[in-house]
C-alpha cells in the first residue's frame, strides 16, 4: 500500500431524515492540522479526504474556522494580538468584547449602523483613524483604541468600559454605574463571561506576556 493510500481516511455518508456519519482512519497519524486537505466524494458517495491527492476529482476542503467562516483564523489572531499589545490590553478582552459584537462576523451590520468587528459605529471610527471599517486590521484596533480610552476614563474598571461601549459613556456617567438597561447588563454578563474563557485558551497565552494593569471589576 503506497503513501497516498495510508493516508487516505474516508467517510461513509448517509442521506435521510437525519445524517449520520461514520468515519474509518486507514492510517494511525493523523493529518496535520496545517496541511491542505483535498475531498472527493465517490460514484457510492463516499468521501474521500487526504493531504496527497493522486487522482483527478480531488477539490481543496477549506479547514473549520475557529471563528467565522469569513475571515481567516490567523488574520483575526494576528489582529489581536497587535491591538492588545499597542493599547496594553488583554488579549482575551478584545476576543469576548469582538464575540459579544458581532459573533466575529467581519460584515456584520447592526440597526444602529455599528459595523464590523468590532461593530464600530462611523463617528467612533473617524475618532480612532479606521478609514475601512470592513478591514480586520482596522476594525481591531480601533476598538482596540476605544476600549482602552473606556477603560482609562472609568480608571480601569472593566464592567463600566464595557457598559460604556455598549450603552455609550454619557449613560454611564450619568447612572455612575452599570445603567439600568437590560440590554447592557446582559451585555456585560455576557461579555465577562467570554473573558473568563479566553483568558484559558492557548491562543491567548502565546500572543502577549502581559495582562491588563490591575483592574476593578465592581460597578
Amino acid at each position: 500500500m503506497n503513501t497516498t493510500t495510508n493516508r487516505l481516511m474516508t467517510t461513509s455518508l448517509w442521506l435521510g431524515a437525519c445524517a449520520a456519519a461514520a468515519v474509518v482512519a486507514l492510517s494511525a497519524p493523523s493529518v496535520l492540522a496545517d496541511e491542505t486537505i483535498y475531498r472527493y466524494i465517490g460514484a457510492d458517495g463516499t468521501l474521500y479526504l487526504t493531504d496527497v491527492p493522486a487522482e483527478t476529482g480531488f477539490g481543496a476542503a477549506r479547514p473549520r474556522s475557529r471563528y467565522h467562516v469569513a475571515v481567516s483564523d490567523q488574520e483575526i489572531e494576528n489582529a489581536v494580538a497587535r491591538s492588545a499589545r499597542d493599547n496594553r490590553l488583554s488579549p482575551a478582552l478584545l476576543l469576548a468584547v469582538m464575540k459579544a459584537e458581532s459573533g466575529f462576523n467581519p460584515m456584520a451590520i447592526s440597526k444602529a449602523g455599528a459595523v464590523g468587528l468590532m461593530q464600530l459605529i462611523p463617528e467612533t471610527a473617524i475618532r480612532h483613524g479606521v478609514k475601512n471599517l470592513y478591514n480586520t486590521s482596522e476594525n481591531v484596533a480601533g476598538g482596540a483604541r476605544h476600549l482602552r480610552y473606556l477603560l482609562d476614563r472609568f480608571h480601569g474598571n472593566v464592567r463600566l468600559a464595557l457598559a460604556a461601549y455598549n450603552a455609550g459613556e454619557r449613560h454611564v456617567d450619568r447612572y455612575r454605574q452599570i445603567p439600568p438597561f437590560k440590554e447592557t447588563r446582559t451585555y456585560v454578563k455576557k461579555v465577562m463571561g467570554y473573558y473568563r474563557d479566553y483568558r484559558t485558551t492557548s491562543f491567548v497565552d502565546v500572543a502577549t506576556s502581559f495582562e491588563d494593569a490591575p483592574v476593578r471589576q465592581e460597578g
